[in-house]
């Protein structure tokens, strides 16, 4: 340790500047609308409205693998949400997701509009209503549903902890960094071992757990996240690199990776997905060349 500690919290803490870091113009300690702006809507069943970062990519995969199973009641329309620019704060889509987080879902296939906001509860809803990707064996969807929620409390110390400290805080801290690259290589070292018994997270079949995790812990172990793959070795975590590996050759991974995504190869970027057809047609690279 070698930082000079020299901050003493007040009594009572009071946001009084900007917090430094990549995000600093959207951090704020309210909630609510920033302005009044609705949100498009398409005349697909679902409508995304997204970004693509890994809980995005979430989504994008459940649809994609839905529609891969010949679901057409998981067409989507997927809107493209720039949070960097603050556009979860519109009206429209603090009326979807009160939270103002990506992903938010709107279903209107039946003639009425249920939202659902929350990445693991849109995973929840889209399984159940679809049938697919939850098992019927009470153990293993028990098993399931427990890797599910172990991501959604696991990964806020990947993404906010470690992600923020390693990647985006105005400046290098050793301590925060050290605290988050432990736990992030513990969680490693669980699905590590979980993998080393077991085809995929859950159980031998590909489950919503799969689905999850695969977005976070997958780009991580592929060197796709924070630039973060020498830091924390990830090569050694074996059993989760071949597991990744197998989910990434899947047709649905690589379409699920490009929709809403606004970074990298412009190939791979689908800034909104309305159609099949999109994926070959309507990529940056193909938009450009036809402007």
């Amino acid at each position: 340790m070698n930082e000079k500690n020299t901050y003493v919290p007040p009594e009572v803490w009071e946001w009084d500047m900007p917090s430094g870091g990549a995000f600093e113009s959207i951090n704020k300690p309210t909630a609510g609308a920033a302005y009044d702006q609705d949100l498009p809507k398409g005349r697909h069943p679902l409508q995304l409205y997204s970004q693509g970062t890994p809980n995005g990519v979430k989504i994008t995969l459940m649809l994609e693998e839905l529609l891969a199973l010949g679901h057409e009641g998981a067409e989507y329309d997927a809107w493209l949400c720039r949070i960097n620019k603050g556009e979860q704060f519109s009206s429209g889509f603090v009326g979807i997701n009160p939270n103002s987080k990506i992903p938010a879902l709107l279903d209107q296939s039946d003639g009425n509009e249920q939202r659902v906001f929350e990445s693991g509860a849109i995973l929840l809803y889209l399984a159940e209503k679809f049938s697919e990707f939850v098992p019927t064996k009470l153990n293993e969807r028990t098993e399931s549903l427990s890797w599910l929620f172990w991501q959604m409390g696991s990964t806020p110390y990947l993404g906010g902890g470690f992600g923020h400290f390693y990647s985006y805080a105005p400046e290098k801290f050793q301590y925060p960094i050290d605290r988050y690259a432990m736990e992030t290589k513990r969680q490693l070292d669980v699905l590590d071992q979980r993998l080393s018994q077991s085809k995929f997270i859950a159980c031998d079949e590909f489950t919503i757990a799969d689905i999850a995790i695969w977005p976070w812990y997958g780009q991580l172990v592929l060197g796709r996240l924070y630039s973060a793959g020498n830091f924390l070795d990830v090569t050694s975590y074996k059993n989760v690199v071949a597991w990744a590996e197998k989910i990434d050759r899947r047709p649905t991974a690589s379409r699920a990776r490009m929709v809403n995504r606004i970074v990298g190869n412009p190939k791979f970027q689908l800034h909104e997905r309305h159609e099949p057809s999109d994926f070959e047609l309507r990529t940056e690279d193909k938009l450009k060349i036809s402007e």
